[in-house]
C-alpha cells in the first residue's frame, strides 16, 4: 500500500514528534519535531530532517555539527501522530556531544548521569 502522508495525524502547529534510534543497537537517540515538509524532506533525501521550533527553520540533522543522521527506516506509530526513525548515527546525536539525549535517569528518587560527553 503506498504511503499516504495526508494520514498522519499532526498537532494544531502542524508538528509530530519523531524518535531517532539506532537501527543496530535500538539506543533511543533523541526526539525532534517533523512537519510534513521535514517527512517528505527526510523521505526523498534519506537524511533525517527535522523542524526546529526555537529557530522557525528546518534542520538537517549533522549539518553544521557533521553529526550525521541517515535514515534506514521511518515508522509510524497505530494513532499515525508520531514517527520513529530508525537511523545510522555518525558521532553523538545530542547538542551536549553525548551518544543519546536520554543520559539523565531517575533513580530512587535522585537523578544519575549516566554518561558522560564524548571526547
Amino acid at each position: 500500500m503506498p504511503f499516504d502522508p495526508s494520514s498522519l495525524k499532526f498537532d494544531v502547529n502542524g508538528l509530530l514528534p519523531c524518535i531517532a534510534q539506532d537501527h543496530v543497537s535500538g539506543e533511543v537517540l533523541m526526539l525532534a519535531w517533523m512537519n510534513a515538509e521535514a517527512v517528505a524532506k527526510t523521505l526523498e533525501t534519506g537524511r533525517v530532517t527535522y523542524w526546529s521550533r526555537s529557530r522557525a527553520s528546518f534542520w538537517i540533522k549533522g549539518e553544521s555539527s557533521g553529526h550525521v543522521q541517515k535514515l534506514i527506516e521511518l515508522r509510524l506509530d497505530c494513532d499515525r501522530d508520531c514517527l520513529l526513525a530508525l537511523v545510522e548515527q555518525q558521532g553523538p546525536a545530542c547538542h551536549t556531544n553525548r551518544r543519546s539525549c536520554f543520559y539523565t535517569a531517575i533513580r530512587a528518587g535522585e537523578e544519575q548521569i549516566l554518561s558522560a560527553p564524548i571526547a
